[in-house]
């Protein structure tokens, strides 16, 4: 009995010649393997970059968007000062300055139609109209931008005042309620 449990616990030597096609089996199992790795990861670029591709396309058109609500708020914008231009080019004609009036009232009204010109277009065709618009009409084109000037000159002016005079005013409402703690003077 002795010597069966002495055989039970040594192990098959069955090693030596199934390891030869065990080694051939497991090469030839690695190619198609590696093969089909490298298909796999080849997809799966290919998805991860179509979904870059989507996502940037995504990207681009929420940024068109927001650029076309701009222009449209600019155009419209532009279209009250061509209006205001015009409206104050005819009290000038009125009044004694009839020639400057007569060319603001000329610049209102191209400023106005270069306004709805631009509401409904794209953002690519902007740029075509602007350099067709400055070369047909340079006086008009300069006098948008000496408007646009001044109008972001003031807005900036008018914004730092509002900010520095509620900051002087909360300054003013601190040094109040802290003197006057208690309900004494």
């Amino acid at each position: 009995m002795q010597e069966q449990n002495k055989n039970s616990t040594k192990p098959p030597r069955t090693h030596e010649t199934g390891s030869d096609s065990g080694a051939l089996s497991g090469s030839i199992e690695t190619k198609p393997s590696l093969d089909n790795l490298k298909r796999k990861a080849a997809d799966d670029l290919d998805t991860v970059k179509e979904k870059a591709k989507a996502q940037v396309r995504n990207v681009a058109d929420k940024a068109e968007e927001v650029a076309s609500e701009q222009k449209n708020i600019a155009a419209r914008y532009a279209a009250s000062l061509g209006s205001a231009l015009q409206k104050v080019g005819t009290e000038m004609q009125k009044s004694d300055d009839a020639t400057v009036g007569k060319y603001a009232k000329e610049l209102g009204s191209t400023v106005q139609s270069f306004a709805k010109n631009i509401e409904n277009r794209k953002l690519g065709d902007m740029a075509g109209m602007a350099e067709d618009f400055g070369r047909k009409q340079p006086l008009a084109f300069l006098g948008m931008a000496a408007l646009a000037g001044l109008a972001a000159s003031r807005f900036l002016t008018a914004s730092a005042q509002k900010r520095s005079t509620s900051t002087a005013s909360s300054n003013l409402r601190s040094d109040n309620s802290s003197s006057n703690y208690g309900g004494q003077r």
